[in-house]
């Protein structure tokens, strides 16, 4: 996303000779307790057109073409978005899921703009910062993070998440495992040539291979996409995909 900001406002200022910042905020990604805040997520940020008055009603939404509203309601189709994950919270055929969904999303018109999706985990699950103190004055504490968005219980469950796979990565590391010897073993295992999997060859047993390595690499050493894919000699989105697929199956 950091490449996909700099390069389109890079491109926006040529094309419009202006210079500076395009972006207000640089883009983050907050993980979401999904039982409680999905939905309200969804509507709040499906709503700003609304409420920055660029729009006015559902209907101008649902052929807004710069929010992810209409292909939600089938008015368009966006390949990387997860239309019915979203649908199945509202009905059991994707017809009155749509209808259902309409209406979730008007009932939120005139709303203002909501405390719970600004500042830390902890902020967001007692409605704002004066029950924060008041709880603090109690001497009663919660957990909080910037990047997540939930209850203190969840954010406190996954910081302890977080936490025990680093400890594992620190052990593994200290036990002396690196990447050259993550490459080693699975190398060894399929009985392919080291130089063939950092060539770029797509041979399927090479492909397997390189995705075995990059998510022990990801799991046991905490490197990042960019820090594997110059190990292996292929591009950072490559490394990505593979990772993205290995969690789409739970592996």
């Amino acid at each position: 996303m950091r490449k996909l900001l700099t390069w389109y406002a890079q491109y926006f200022n040529r094309r419009h000779r202006r210079f500076g910042h395009l972006f207000q905020n640089r883009y983050k990604s907050i993980l979401c307790e999904e039982e409680t805040y999905l939905l309200a997520l969804i509507r709040y940020i499906h709503l700003n057109p609304i409420r920055a008055d660029i729009i006015q009603t559902v209907e101008e939404l649902d052929h807004y073409r710069w929010c992810g509203h209409r292909a939600i309601t089938g008015k368009a189709a966006y390949p990387w978005m997860s239309v019915r994950d979203v649908l199945k919270e509202f009905a059991g055929t994707r017809r009155k899921a749509i209808a259902a969904y309409r209406r979730f999303v008007g009932e939120g018109i005139g709303q203002k703009r909501d405390p719970r999706f600004s500042g830390g985990g902890l902020i967001r699950s007692h409605g704002g910062w004066s029950q924060v103190l008041s709880k603090r004055r109690k001497n009663q504490k919660e957990e909080y993070d910037e990047r997540i968005l939930g209850s203190g219980d969840f954010v406190h469950a996954v910081l302890k998440e977080a936490e025990e796979q680093q400890l594992r990565q620190i052990k593994l590391r200290r036990g002396g495992l690196t990447f050259a010897k993550v490459v080693e073993q699975e190398v060894e295992k399929s009985q392919i040539s080291a130089n063939e999997l950092k060539a770029g060859s797509r041979r399927k047993a090479v492909s397997e291979t390189r995705a075995k390595i990059a998510r022990r690499a990801v799991d046991e050493l905490g490197l990042s996409c960019a820090e594997i894919a110059r190990h292996l000699g292929v591009c950072t989105s490559s490394i990505s995909r593979v990772i993205a697929h290995a969690a789409g199956r739970g592996s």
